[in-house]
Formats: structure tokens, C-alpha cells, sequence
């Protein structure tokens, strides 16, 4: 007895599978565990979920597709929204706020499309160092509610722009 394929059946089985998105590293360098970054808003996941860099390159690239939808004056932080609706929060160090925008060049500006690995801002390392700024960047999603699953690299080092950083399910 012959079984003919039918395709619907097909899409039937599989319409509720979502498939895997990534987030790529924004930053070079050595990944550290969200809840070791030592500022309880980030390490007690108040902005969302996923995992920081102890950021080494002089560009912070865009970690995924999409409309950059908020874009702090100071230059410490912006977020990309995908076409999907998930937001990315890139925050660069910890407590660059204070340098209102200086040693942080902003290549982009909110409103711009990017696509992953497209740079967004340049890190000048001289006034970071000399203004003592803890270089580890948190990479979160945002609005965690809107997926159902969310994983980060177990890689100890990371190269921006090549490297998935987080993967999660809609």
C-alpha cells in the first residue's frame, strides 16, 4: 500500500515550530555569566535577559537585524529592535553613563536599519582607561516576555560580528 505525501499535513506537524533566532557578539572578547556583573540592575536581571562581554575592540557592531530604536545621548547604550519585535539592549561597560558620550563615537543613530555586524559606535580605550570604566557590556533582550526561550554561549571568548552569542524562540 503506497502513502502519498501530502504537504499539509506537513506544515500541520510543524506550525508551531519556531525557528532558532541569533544574536551575534557585539564586542570582542571574554563572555561573562549576567548574574557575575557586578551591578545588581544587569547580575539580577531587572533589564532583561542574556549575558555580558568584557569587551576588547575598538567597535561595537549591531548584534542582529534591524531598526536601532533607542540610542542614549550619552552614547552608553542603544538598542536594536528586529523585524520579529524582539529588542537587543547593547550597554557599553558599566558606568560610561558618566562620561556624557566622551570616548564613545556613534557611527549610527536611532532610526537607522542595520544589519548584523554593521558597526554602530567606536570605542576610543585611552578615555575609558583613564576614566577607570569596567569594560563588561551586557547584551539583553529586552522584552523577554515575547519569546519563549532564551540560551547564551557557553564559549569562553567571543569575536564580534562572527560568534552567536544568544539564540531564542519566539
Amino acid at each position: 500500500m503506497e502513502h502519498a505525501f501530502d504537504p499539509a499535513s506537513l506544515t500541520e506537524q510543524f506550525k508551531d515550530v519556531t525557528p532558532v533566532q541569533k544574536i551575534l557578539a557585539p564586542f570582542s572578547g571574554q563572555t561573562v555569566p549576567l548574574t557575575a556583573v557586578p551591578d545588581p540592575v544587569f547580575a539580577e536581571k531587572l533589564t532583561g535577559d542574556g549575558i555580558a562581554i568584557l569587551a576588547e575592540g575598538p567597535l561595537v557592531l549591531a548584534p542582529c537585524e534591524g531598526q536601532i530604536t533607542l540610542f542614549f545621548d550619552t552614547k552608553h547604550a542603544f538598542a536594536v529592535t528586529t523585524p520579529d519585535g524582539i529588542q537587543v539592549l547593547v550597554h557599553i561597560g558599566l558606568d560610561t553613563v558618566i562620561l556624557n558620550g566622551n570616548g564613545l563615537h556613534a557611527l549610527k543613530q536611532r532610526g537607522d536599519y542595520v544589519t548584523a555586524g554593521m558597526p554602530v559606535l567606536e570605542l576610543d580605550f585611552s578615555v575609558l582607561k583613564a576614566n577607570d570604566i569596567n569594560m563588561i557590556s551586557p547584551v539583553l533582550i529586552v522584552n523577554t516576555e515575547r519569546i519563549k526561550a532564551i540560551s547564551s554561549t557557553t564559549e569562553p571568548i567571543v569575536t564580534a560580528g562572527r560568534d552567536t552569542l544568544i539564540e531564542y524562540t519566539r
